[in-house]
C-alpha cells in the first residue's frame, strides 16, 4: 500500500501543482491561454511533471513564459500590420500541441523506461529529444516574432529575394540572431537542471537551428499551396525535425 501511493505522489503533486498555476492563469486580466487552451496546458503539464518531474516541467514553463512574452513585442505594429497572432498571442489547443506534441511523445517514451517496457539505454537520448524540442520550438517563436517586430531586411529564405515581414518563409538577421540566443538559453537550462549534459546543449542548438530554416523552407514553398499544413501543424512537425536531428547527431558522435 505505502508503494502505491508513494508511486502516486509526483502524479498527485502534478495534478493540485497545475489546478494552481491554470487557476491563478484564468484569473489573470491579460490571457496567455484561451479557455480551451488552458485545460490542455493542464493535460500536458500533468503529464511532463508525472513522467520527467519538476525539470521537465522548468523546461515546458521556461519556453512557455519566454514564448508569450516575445510574442508580445511590437504587439500594437505587428497588428496594425495583420502580421500579429492570432488572439493576440493568447494560446489554444492547437497552439499548445503544435508546440509539445513531440515533448510529450518523448515524456511518455520515459515513462514507458520507467515500466520496463523499452530499454533504459533510450532514456538519454528521449530526454535530448525533449530538450531539443523545445529548443526548436522557442528558436522558431523568437525569430519569428523578433524578425517581424525589428527585422530591418528580410529575405526568401528560398531565393533570398526581399520580402516584407511576415511573409511566410521570410528570415531576417535580427529574427535568426535571437532564435540562436533562445535555443542556446533553454538548452543551458536544461543541462544546469541536469536533463542534458553540455554536448547535449550543442547538440540542441544545432538541432534548433536546422530545423527552424527548414520550417522557412516549408513556408515558403509550401504551406501557402497545402491546406492542412497549417501553422500547427508546420509547429509539430518542425519540434519532430529538431529531436530527430539532436538525437541523430547523438547517435553519430557516441558510436
Amino acid at each position: 500500500m505505502f508503494n502505491s501511493i508513494y508511486s502516486l505522489n509526483p502524479w498527485l503533486i502534478a495534478v493540485g501543482l497545475n489546478t494552481v498555476l491554470l487557476s491563478i492563469a484564468w484569473l489573470i486580466p491579460k490571457k496567455l491561454l484561451t479557455p480551451a487552451g488552458l485545460f490542455h496546458a493542464w493535460i500536458l503539464g500533468v503529464l511532463i511533471w508525472g513522467t520527467l518531474g519538476w525539470q521537465g516541467y522548468v523546461v515546458v514553463l521556461f519556453y512557455f513564459f519566454v514564448g508569450s512574452a516575445v510574442t508580445r513585442i511590437g504587439m500594437a505594429q505587428k497588428e496594425a500590420e495583420g502580421i500579429a497572432e492570432k488572439r493576440s498571442g493568447a494560446r489554444g489547443p492547437e497552439n499548445v500541441w503544435g508546440s509539445a506534441a513531440t515533448a510529450a511523445l518523448c515524456a511518455l517514451g520515459v515513462a514507458a523506461i520507467s515500466a520496463s517496457l523499452l530499454p533504459t539505454s533510450l532514456q538519454p537520448l528521449l530526454l535530448l529529444g525533449y530538450v531539443a524540442s523545445f529548443s526548436t520550438k522557442l528558436s522558431d517563436t523568437c525569430a519569428s516574432e523578433v524578425g517581424k517586430a525589428y527585422g530591418k531586411r528580410t529575405f526568401l529564405i528560398t531565393t533570398l529575394q526581399p520580402v516584407a515581414r511576415g511573409t511566410e518563409g521570410a528570415v531576417s538577421l535580427e529574427g535568426t540572431l535571437a532564435g540562436v540566443i533562445a535555443s542556446v538559453a533553454i538548452a543551458l537550462l536544461a543541462w544546469g537542471i541536469g536533463l542534458i549534459n553540455l554536448l547535449g546543449v550543442g547538440l540542441c542548438v544545432i538541432a534548433a537551428f536546422v530545423a527552424t530554416n527548414l520550417e522557412s523552407v516549408i513556408g515558403a514553398t509550401l504551406q501557402t499551396k497545402v491546406s492542412w499544413l497549417t501553422n500547427e501543424v508546420v509547429n509539430a512537425i518542425n519540434t519532430l525535425v529538431g529531436a530527430i536531428v539532436a538525437i541523430l547527431l547523438a547517435l553519430t558522435l557516441t558510436r
